[in-house]
């Protein structure tokens, strides 16, 4: 009898389970505010601890990001580099290219933003706008695509053999949520910049980006620089979990400290300062 009660409590809990994996992701309970933040603290001071093991080893990473408008993308670099060294940790965010540089072999204007020893180089949108963008919204011919799906992994192999650690992020979000995030940037003043026409476009070709990213992904997702695809709807989620996974990727250790002491302040009494009168000062208003 005990058996038999058992097993019926173990379906119950098994079924629960499934009823619960069943939710759609827009209907799932959004991470409590004072939990993330609490989280991202703790990440960011790894982050800082991984900065420091990057430029005490000499180490090149390379981040990308990448995904449909609106993902997240950027709120989640922002995340990760607002405790650390700009000097060591920059993000590379390439416009539109120019005459000359539409020239050059396509790689090229991306090659010279790669990292020296020591730094890290995260690309908000890299050389997979190519088959992104600008294949969907025919920027380029079938020849330079298909050029370029042929090509990406041979040069994604090089700057592994060269000793770069590479990093792909996919960040991946539903039609419903990156239309409420465009209604979103539409009424907020401070946030309307970010939406553009190319945006609106994008919005009507929905299932061709979706075809494009499969497409990437079947030529590019290789053992050796694969995609790590973020799942993106609640961006709380997307940015801890994205944070946490890059951690991983790179054993980094504490870098032994020496203890910093402040000196004091030497004081020269012969010294005497002009007058304050003499300055411009910013009204205080508030």
């Amino acid at each position: 009898m005990a058996n038999k009660d058992k097993k019926q409590k173990e379906k119950k809990k098994e079924s629960k389970e499934v009823i619960k994996e069943d939710i759609p992701q827009e209907l799932k309970e959004k991470m409590p505010s004072d939990f993330y933040e609490g989280e991202l603290v703790k990440l960011q001071i790894e982050l800082v601890k991984l900065q420091e093991w990057i430029k005490h080893k000499g180490l090149r990473v390379v981040v990308l990001f990448e995904g449909r408008d609106a993902a997240g993308k950027g709120g989640t670099i922002k995340r990760i580099t607002e405790c650390l060294n700009p000097r060591v940790c920059r993000v590379v965010a390439l416009g539109i290219p120019t005459e000359r540089e539409k020239t050059q072999w396509y790689f090229q204007r991306y090659v010279d933003h790669l990292p020296a020893a020591g730094e890290m180089v995260i690309f908000d949108r890299s050389w997979y706008n190519r088959a992104g963008v600008e294949r969907v919204m025919e920027f380029c011919t079938d020849d330079e695509y298909w050029d370029f799906l042929r090509s990406c992994p041979n040069f994604e192999t090089m700057l592994i053999r060269s000793g770069i650690i590479l990093i792909k992020y996919w960040f991946s979000v539903s039609d419903m949520e990156q239309e409420r995030r465009f209604q979103q940037r539409i009424e907020d003043p401070t946030r309307r910049w970010k939406i553009s026409q190319m945006d609106m476009a994008a919005r009507t070709k929905w299932v061709e980006y979706s075809k494009a990213k499969d497409e990437m992904f079947a030529y590019t997702d290789t053992k050796q620089s694969p995609w790590y695809v973020v799942e993106a709807d609640d961006k709380r989620r997307a940015r801890l979990n994205c944070i946490s996974h890059l951690l991983s990727m790179i054993a980094y250790k504490n870098v032994p400290r020496e203890k910093i002491v402040l000196p004091p302040v030497k004081r020269d009494k012969s010294y005497v300062r002009p007058p304050m009168s003499e300055q411009t000062f910013v009204p205080e208003r508030f």
